[in-house]
């Protein structure tokens, strides 16, 4: 989404209309979830993606009509039937909901969208985070108007208006519980107003105590999905650019001090992985006293054990200690470095987006749904109903 803000910037720099295409809520399976964006300039070409196919395509359509004809912010749905999802092979049978936003030059203001993606960007940056409050569904006797938005920063201040004041302040409450992981939430309020919160805030953050093999193995996967690097090791050798060429940060020194000077936020993720038993301890003890939503450590249930032992005996709390993620990692049966990265970073990812950490694979009831659908004759199969799944 980044890269669809800092489109927006430069469109409102250069004074050119443009609508941004949102998907606001989903349900079944679908090509892409909640937050994806498209930014459609005025001369058809675009930055984003909604994943593509006759959805994107459609969408698209929309959005440049939205343009030329004028008119107002617009939500709309759509259904991923069995034939429609097979013309483009994305075998999907969901809903997409889509908030399509008309950004025009001589409607903004001191609030246009261009202003609050500015100050989105600032929170990718390593600023304070914020979030965008977006009416999608108002119903005639709430007198309020889709496309309606609000910016409320972490501080509770905002900018912008819903034209309700009880609806900003239960939402701008609602946008800062979102504000420390970037998170979103699709509402729907008791007087029938529906709204879309979007909360920003820097990258997610992995910060690796130890540079040994886990670590060097870690750095890979985690740069893939999208995490920036912070490597600790207070051995040179271990802590160095040509060690770890992708980390955004490394640093040699101590643990305890090391991780209390890195810009940790609530986004951030550390895992401690060094070389022995008495660093660990340590590097736990400092990690505990940042603001990280996520601590892990890498090591057999003794050594947890132990570790705990002495963390409590330092005075650290329960609290502390259940709020450390030990032994690290998804059970996957992982022996090699290359495997035990992959499984650590499978448990912070189900941490950082609120997977269950379980199979995805179909239970039988769908397996014997599908023998069913199997038997029917060809000409049958095409109106037949799809199958349900949750």
């Amino acid at each position: 989404m980044e890269s669809v803000f800092r489109a927006a910037v430069e469109e409102a720099k250069s004074g050119e209309d443009h609508v941004i295409a949102t998907v606001i809520r989903t349900s079944g399976s679908t090509p892409q979830k909640s937050g994806a964006k498209l930014l459609v300039r005025s001369d058809g070409s675009g930055v984003g993606t909604l994943g593509g196919g006759c959805v994107e395509g459609d969408i698209w359509f929309a959005a440049r009509q939205l343009l030329k004809r004028g008119g107002d912010a617009e939500m709309r749905d759509y259904e991923l039937n069995e034939e429609l999802a097979a013309q483009d092979g994305l075998v999907c049978g969901g809903t997409m909901y889509f908030l399509i936003d008309p950004v025009r030059v001589e409607d903004e203001g001191a609030n246009s969208y261009g202003e609050f993606a500015s100050e989105v960007i600032e929170a990718y940056e390593g600023g304070a985070p914020v979030a965008i409050v977006n009416i999608v569904v108002a119903p005639e006797s709430s007198g309020l108007e889709v496309g309606s938005r609000m910016l409320v920063r972490e501080n509770g201040s905002t900018r912008g208006t819903l034209g309700d004041e009880k609806l900003e302040s239960v939402s701008a409450r609602q946008a800062r519980e979102l504000m420390a992981l970037g998170k979103n939430d699709y509402v729907i309020a008791e007087n029938g107003v529906e709204y879309y919160i979007e909360a920003y805030t820097t990258p997610p953050t992995l910060v690796i105590a130890g540079g040994g093999h886990v670590s060097k193995a870690l750095v890979p996967v985690a740069k893939s999905v999208g995490f920036r690097l912070f490597i600790i090791d207070d051995r040179e050798e271990f802590a160095n650019e040509e060690r770890f060429p992708e980390a955004d940060i490394v640093q040699v020194g101590d643990y305890e001090s090391a991780l209390q000077e890195l810009p940790i936020n609530a986004n951030s993720f550390i895992v401690i992985a060094t070389r022995g038993h008495r660093y660990d301890d340590v590097a736990l003890s400092s990690a505990l006293k940042t603001p990280a939503s996520y601590v892990g450590l890498l090591g057999s249930k003794r050594k947890t054990i132990l570790i705990y032992e002495s963390l409590l005996r330092k005075g650290f709390s329960l609290d502390d200690i259940r709020r450390t993620r030990s032994p690290i990692g998804i059970d996957v049966g992982a022996r090699t470095p290359e495997e035990i990265a992959v499984s650590i970073m499978a448990e912070i990812l189900m941490f950082r987006l609120g997977g269950s950490g379980g199979v995805l694979k179909l239970d039988e009831r769908l397996i014997q749904a599908a023998v069913k659908r199997a038997e029917k004759p060809a000409e049958s199969e095409r109106t037949a109903d799809p199958v349900s799944a949750d």
